[in-house]
């Protein structure tokens, strides 16, 4: 027995209008063609799926098992016929995001909020775990997108630029470095140095400064919350680096001042990018996101 999807809806339109006429009617087809295809589903079962010569026209108990799969069968195939049809058009689709700039999730989650209101048939996820190996995950598909400030050559990769932001120092202002202007490697000597709890190659402080001058502070002590970093920082238990706009939002300000990273006599300016897939680039979703990112990265940076 060979049933098709249009014989699943010939069962139900005759079901639902309780008779032919107006079954065809339904299905945009004659009713002697809507008569012809139903002696082919009863030849082929070899049972017949009406009451003969009811009125209105009812289902035998075979009849009524085969509207039972189509009004299963029949709403599964419009959801995935519409699910495709998004991906077609570009309204719906996944989006797993990886992030290696630990500070970007307090930035990240109010982008996230407008992108889930604009895109809500758009699967969104975050996906933490897989931070520190992040671009091979991109390319497996594991993740869609990579929030990263170190831009690789990589193929099929797209490095497209949000926003550039300076990492500044943070500290007490009674400290005594915050009599000074701008900060050098060499004045980490001696200090703790609050960061999170990630790896140094992953923190500008060290992969932009630190390290190449071959400068190390006194002691790192680690913390997982930019809230809780600020408050050990006012209250005089180390220094800290962080994102120019993150010591810019008001709710963070308190007893502590910044001071611009400077190597070379030049301040240190970095530059955060979205890593995609290079065939997802120009999806209509992933580009109102980067848009969406760029103008919250003003706000941030504004004090806003």
């Amino acid at each position: 027995m060979h049933i098709e999807f249009r014989h699943l809806r010939t069962i139900k339109a005759i079901h639902d209008t309780g008779g032919l006429a107006r079954a065809a009617e339904q299905l945009n087809i004659t009713q002697s063609a809507l008569s012809h295809q139903i002696k082919g589903i009863e030849d082929q079962a070899g049972v017949e799926l009406f009451v003969r010569r009811s009125k209105p026209l009812k289902l035998s108990s075979a009849g009524r098992k085969l509207l039972d799969a189509a009004e299963k069968i029949l709403p599964q195939i419009a959801e995935l016929e519409a699910e495709f049809s998004g991906l077609v058009s570009g309204r719906s689709g996944r989006l797993h995001i990886a992030i290696e700039c630990h500070a970007c999730f307090e930035w990240l989650f109010p982008v996230l909020e407008r992108f889930r209101q604009a895109w809500p048939d758009v699967d969104v996820d975050i996906r933490p775990g897989l931070a520190f190996d992040a671009l091979p995950a991109l390319k497996r598909e594991d993740v869609d997108l990579v929030i990263s400030s170190d831009p690789e050559d990589l193929p099929e990769t797209d490095f497209t630029p949000l926003f550039d932001y300076e990492p500044v120092f943070v500290a007490s202002s009674q400290h005594p470095l915050a009599q000074k202007d701008v900060i050098e490697a060499e004045d980490f000597r001696g200090q703790t140095l609050i960061t999170y709890p990630v790896e140094r190659s992953r923190l500008d402080i060290f992969s932009q400064l630190l390290t190449p001058a071959k400068v190390e502070p006194e002691a790192v002590r680690k913390v997982e919350l930019t809230a809780v970093i600020l408050l050990l920082v006012a209250s005089n238990r180390g220094v800290a680096v962080l994102p120019d706009w993150v010591v810019r939002q008001e709710r963070y300000k308190s007893d502590y001042v910044a001071r611009p990273l400077v190597k070379d006599r030049e301040r240190i300016v970095r530059r955060l990018y979205a890593a995609t897939r290079a065939e997802d680039t120009q999806r209509p979703f992933m580009a109102h996101l980067v848009r969406l990112a760029r103008q919250e990265a003003v706000k941030l940076q504004q004090g806003r």
